[in-house]
């Protein structure tokens, strides 16, 4: 006997539980004393690991980012087969996808793991899990988008939306790069690197729930097959 159930609930889970993780900690943290309120995606007043780094943030944030790894990467897993639904032909790209998503999830374990602990080499397993992190999931986001323009799904305004959303990461590279040399200083860095990690991170969440919308119009499901019982 055979079974399905929709899959777009797993990339809207992907997306929503990062969102709500750092949103969660970033008001706990104002709540609690430990950063000043502002809007970190204009001020770029604090970085998400130090909005999540201490105490009760840090718990929540870590209880939702984890799980969120592990939906992401199965999402990843679940891109190549749903594009093959639609028409696009396997290429080293589609087969590499699910092992960039990987990647890309292995590494937010990584950082969400260490993230509020002490020491160089904790200091670095954050900072290049979160660098890894963004360049993953950004490289995925281009194959995924790249092959869905070759699909009988390319027409549509979510389909430019995703393809908005790539544009604009390294828009966002360059203006980190760029920006600061024309501002001076090391604040102006430190409040560049801040704004663009918030709307990086807001990039990523937008990408999934819009994969849901899509895996949802399509009519994309995960099927599993179960023997009967004894007659």
């Amino acid at each position: 006997m055979r079974t399905s159930f929709s899959a777009w609930p797993l990339a809207l889970l992907a997306g929503l539980l990062p969102l709500v993780g750092t949103l969660a900690a970033f008001t706990l943290s104002v709540a609690l004393g430990l950063i000043e309120a502002c809007n970190p995606f204009v001020d770029g007043c604090v970085s998400i690991s130090r909005a999540a780094r201490h105490g009760l943030p840090n718990h929540v944030f870590r209880a939702l980012v984890l799980p969120a790894a592990a939906l992401q990467a199965a999402c990843w897993f679940l891109c190549s087969a749903w594009l093959e639904g639609g028409g696009v032909a396997p290429s080293r790209r589609m087969n590499a996808l699910p092992w960039i998503g990987l990647v890309a999830a292995v590494f937010l374990v990584l950082y969400g793991t260490f993230l509020g602990t002490e020491g160089d080499v904790y200091r670095w397993m954050r900072r290049y899990g979160v660098v890894f992190y963004f360049g993953a999931t950004s490289l995925a986001m281009l194959v995924t988008t790249g092959a869905l323009l070759g699909s009988r799904w390319r027409t549509g305004p979510l389909v430019r939306g995703l393809l908005a959303l790539c544009v604009a990461l390294p828009l966002l590279g360059l203006a980190n790069s760029l920006l600061p040399l024309t501002l001076g200083g090391m604040h102006a860095r430190d409040v560049m690197n801040n704004v663009t990690e918030w709307w990086g991170a807001l990039i990523f969440t937008l990408f999934f729930f819009a994969l849901a919308w899509l895996w949802r119009a399509t009519g994309f499901e995960l099927g599993t097959v179960t023997r009967g019982g004894p007659h």
